[in-house]
């Protein structure tokens, strides 16, 4: 059982993010759309028999081909943070919020966010009716499969070398063949069996205990560039970030709703890539603090509590009137509210999840005063060993 093979996804990483869906918990993509009646789907089982098939060495070649790619992706992404029409909006939403932050309980407006959205489908539309956003959209849940499939990648590779090495007793202590073969005086071609065990046994152990860094890495390669003073037009995308949220849902409802009509082009139920996405720009950014100063999902959870609870009040008013078109309409209002609230719900987890990936909890301050005591503490461990070595003789 290979499915879609590790070396094919890799060659064209660029059809594969727009042409599957990621699943953040099961961790499997789906395709978005084919021709057949069946869609084909990837999980974790298929990349460990691709692993198995071409060598753990793929997996370093595929995060290479993955930071190609993100490179290519985020100068389209700069390009339009960039954009002077983007760029005013931005500006003018971060010196509204800090107007209005202290009358309005330091929480990012809904309205704000709808009109935002409204604004920019002014800007002009596609043939097939997708705005900017829409596209920007788009452009952040590629970026979210490309990090969700190089944590498949890690897990796939997991996977494969716990599978091989399940035999070894011990990966802590693992005896040297070659050594024990040469002290009993076997045949040459003995040895090089020997040595040849010894460089398998130490690369799957090797594979099974590193490989976790693959997402540190990714950060640490984009992250000095995004945070460059240069670079000041991203330092806005915190603020675009609910228009951005409030544009996926309703991409998200609209999705799902189509999953039970006859013709289902464009439904899918489920696109992580942007929670993803959204949480590895911010980690880029070191933004995690700006975009919470938001309380956005908070605003939002607000928002519908408080329009279900009006409607659901209105319906106790109006169900003693016989008014049955009203109730019906009240009824699939309430029905819409209860459905947006449970989507943003949903984009709120993932994108908690997502974060865990990134070490949320660290800002890059933080993170850099951690290597400077983990490098102190090495460098003054090693002092000590070189004084207690050069005191050594003295003390014979």
């Amino acid at each position: 059982e290979q499915g879609l093979d590790v070396l094919e996804i890799m060659r064209n990483i660029h059809v594969f993010v727009s042409r599957y869906l990621y699943n953040l918990n099961n961790q499997i993509f789906i395709e978005r759309i084919s021709n057949n009646k069946h869609l084909n789907t990837i999980n974790i089982r298929h990349i460990a028999n691709s692993i198995r098939t071409h060598g753990t060495g793929i997996m370093n070649t595929t995060v290479n081909f993955t930071y190609q790619f993100l490179r290519k992706k985020f100068y389209i992404f700069s390009q339009f943070m960039y954009d002077e029409h983007i760029k005013s909006r931005l500006i003018k939403d971060i010196r509204f919020f800090r107007e209005i932050k202290d009358q309005n309980d330091h929480k990012y407006p809904f309205e704000r966010a709808e009109k935002f959205n409204r604004g920019i489908r002014k800007l002009g539309i596609t043939p097939d009716g997708q705005s900017y956003l829409d596209q920007f959209r788009q452009l952040i849940s590629q970026i979210g499969n490309a990090m969700g499939y190089v944590r498949m990648i890690r897990s796939g590779g997991l996977h494969c070398c716990s599978s091989a090495i399940r035999f070894v007793p011990d990966l802590e202590d693992i005896v040297n063949f070659e050594e024990l073969v040469k002290e009993e005086g076997l045949s040459e071609e003995t040895q090089q069996a020997a040595r040849q065990l010894d460089s398998v046994l130490s690369d799957l152990t090797c594979s099974s205990a590193e490989g976790t860094e693959y997402f540190k890495m990714l950060v640490d390669v984009f992250a000095p560039e995004f945070r460059s003073p240069k670079n000041m037009h991203l330092r806005n995308f915190y603020i675009i970030v609910p228009p951005l949220a409030l544009n996926f849902i309703e991409h998200s409802i609209s999705c799902k709703e189509k999953l039970n009509k006859k013709n289902k082009i464009g439904a899918a139920f489920t696109d992580d890539g942007f929670a993803m996405g959204v949480a590895y720009i911010l980690k880029l950014l070191d933004q995690y603090q700006e975009f919470d100063s938001l309380h956005w999902f908070q605003s939002v959870r607000e928002k519908y509590v408080k329009e279900i609870r009006a409607l659901a009040k209105q319906q106790s008013v109006q169900s003693a009137s016989q008014d049955e078109k009203l109730l019906q309409t009240m009824n699939l209002t309430h029905k819409r509210l209860e459905v947006c609230l449970q989507e943003f719900e949903l984009l709120y987890f993932s994108l908690s999840s997502a974060r865990i990936f990134f070490r949320a909890d660290k800002t890059a301050a933080e993170e850099n005063q951690d290597k400077k005591d983990s490098e102190e503490e090495s460098t003054k461990t090693s002092n000590d060993l070189s004084n207690s070595s050069s005191a050594d003789p003295l003390v014979k």
